[in-house]
């Protein structure tokens, strides 16, 4: 897939400054979300928080659906999904905005609906590690799908810090929900399919042998242009016979049939 690539920025003092408070929003709203988790698990000790869980395959268990992300079993579990969001949060924010906030909702349900559907009967699913997949998923699939540098280097850092989670989402240690991972991840995936397009290209910066090969392909094309010949449909017509002439010249000459040699 191609993707055309704008020039140079008019002003790239401006467009630096735009990153960077693009860069600040997405690191607050990280932290934003963070210290939410952080309250809803201090809140959670009031009273049985199972209630808010996904249940599989149980109809009272869909509230889970909405719910279950904001909710820790315990301080590690909720420090390990904190410090994914953190990076994996901010990268997205950073590098597709637009994508990523409206992608939530899908890797939102779609961790949910994984748990629900495939989880085991009678078991409970929280946390936010469904969401951690998600937005792992949709910057590496987003950098293999765009292929622009910032697209590239987002998905390349995720991969470093989170390749694992190509792995987490099959069932490999008893108590982590390996369907809440699944359906977050594929959820990611669907949203960076869908939402490619929903951020602007950045601007590419252009380097000096790109200006020179562009400049040295037109001189060449002048200098074809100016010494080969054109084609023919491009020289003009001066005169066209008229049908008189043409029927003159048919009737002008006559086919004689001589008879064969005899052997």
């Amino acid at each position: 897939m191609h993707l055309p690539t704008p020039d140079d920025p008019l002003d790239p003092e401006a467009q630096r400054a735009a990153d960077k408070r693009r860069l600040g929003a997405a690191l607050k709203g990280s932290l934003a979300f963070v210290l939410l988790l952080v309250i809803v698990f201090g809140l959670q000790g009031l009273g049985d928080y199972r209630a808010f869980a996904v249940a599989p395959r149980a109809l009272d268990g869909l509230l889970g659906l909405f719910t279950a992300p904001l909710l820790h079993g315990s301080p590690e579990h909720l420090i390990a999904n904190a410090t994914a969001l953190l990076l994996l949060g901010t990268l997205a924010l950073a590098v597709y905005p637009r994508a990523t906030l409206r992608a939530l909702p899908l890797m939102w349900l779609g961790s949910g609906l994984g748990a629900w559907a495939l989880g085991d009967a009678g078991s409970f699913h929280l946390g936010a590690s469904g969401l951690t997949h998600g937005l792992m998923f949709l910057v590496f699939v987003l950098g293999l799908l765009r292929r622009d540098r910032p697209s590239i280097a987002a998905g390349m850092i995720a991969f470093l810090f989170y390749g694992g989670m190509l792995l987490t989402v099959l069932p490999q240690e008893p108590g982590v929900s390996w369907q809440s991972h699944l359906g977050g991840a594929l959820g990611g995936i669907v949203a960076a399919f869908v939402l490619r397009h929903a951020d602007p290209l950045p601007p590419r910066r252009r380097y000096s042998w790109e200006v020179e090969e562009e400049e040295a392909e037109r001189a060449a094309q002048a200098e074809r242009d100016t010494y080969e010949p054109g084609s023919p449909e491009d020289v003009p017509v001066l005169w066209h016979r008229d049908a008189q002439e043409k029927t003159r010249e048919e009737e002008r000459g006559v086919v004689l049939r001589f008879p064969p040699r005899d052997r």
